[in-house]
């Protein structure tokens, strides 16, 4: 029900959909990828360059991925396994990130994979999606979403069917937490996963230590989210311009800002669209969306 009703604000999966786009796509059914976006009314930033890759994939063309280090990893890991000799273009923070550039960490284990990049998943992941075999002990919750996506891709070739996308079932957590907040009744919010960690730490949830000693991949995102929220609460506090391009810090300052009741402006407000094109107007819906959601409020 709660999807029902936010549905319209809260953006597609793209970290499932970019899983489930690239196994289709080393399948050669990339274009069945690209018939499901066409079917989305508002992307974000991160799978509108899925629907760009799938369409050059296939062509001599330089590929395209955007500011997704998701989609950067994940196809560059490919195209080394495969030898394919794909070249990539990235943009904005992507080239600012310090990421692998070893064709040998094709030979990898699963184990050896996790400790790169400041032990991100998305290089073990992209060798799962790439076939390689076994599963690690407590995997990170990303990579459990691969070794999910894996399966349910398996199970829809073996009928014939095609995947679906879904919403994003983090960002419809937290939105879930912010009306709760936003209308002084209680959360207990529990962040999952390195994508929690903004909203958890504007609303107090975590603290910065706490942070960096659960996700050390934060250092290594669009910005180092552990100084980049530090610094924009710092901004916050003192009333100045958010000045954060991160997409997650900005939408986590921007609904502590709406619960706080503070008027604050931000210097790169399409960063939002990296992973929610639509927070803009959730954000100023927020009222008519309370009215709709009291039922769980209550």
């Amino acid at each position: 029900m709660k999807q029902q009703i936010l549905g319209r604000y809260i953006p597609l999966d793209k970290s499932w959909t970019i899983r489930m786009g690239v196994l289709d796509l080393l399948d050669g059914n990339s274009d069945n990828v690209i018939f499901i976006l066409e079917e989305q009314k508002r992307l974000s930033d991160d799978l509108i360059a899925l629907k760009r890759v799938c369409r050059s994939w296939n062509s001599k063309d330089v590929i395209d991925v955007g500011e997704s280090g998701t989609l950067y990893r994940f196809l560059q890991f490919a195209s080394w396994k495969f030898g394919l000799g794909k070249k990539f273009i990235i943009h904005g923070t992507l080239e600012e990130r310090d990421i692998c550039d070893n064709p040998k960490i094709i030979g990898y284990s699963l184990k050896k994979l996790l400790q790169l990049d400041n032990r991100t998943s998305q290089w073990a992941s992209a060798a799962v999606l790439c076939g390689k075999k076994g599963e690690v002990a407590n995997p990170p919750y990303k990579l459990a979403r691969t070794y999910k996506a894996v399966k349910y891709w398996n199970i829809f070739k073996a009928h014939g069917t095609s995947w679906q996308p879904i919403h994003d079932a983090t960002i419809l957590s937290q939105v879930t937490n912010f009306i709760f907040l936003l209308n002084g009744k209680e959360s207990i919010f529990k962040p999952r996963q390195s994508e929690d960690y903004c909203f958890a730490r504007a609303f107090d949830f975590v603290i910065a230590k706490q942070g960096e000693k659960l996700w050390p991949s934060l250092k290594g995102h669009e910005s180092n989210r552990i100084k980049e929220m530090e610094k924009t609460l710092d901004e916050y506090r003192k009333g100045k311009e958010i000045t954060s391009r991160d997409h997650r810090v900005l939408q986590a300052i921007f609904m502590k800002a709406k619960v706080e009741r503070k008027k604050i402006s931000c210097k790169h407000p399409d960063s939002v669209n990296k992973s929610w094109p639509q927070f803009w107007d959730f954000l100023a819906n927020t009222d008519s969306i309370t009215v709709e959601y009291k039922r769980f409020l209550d």
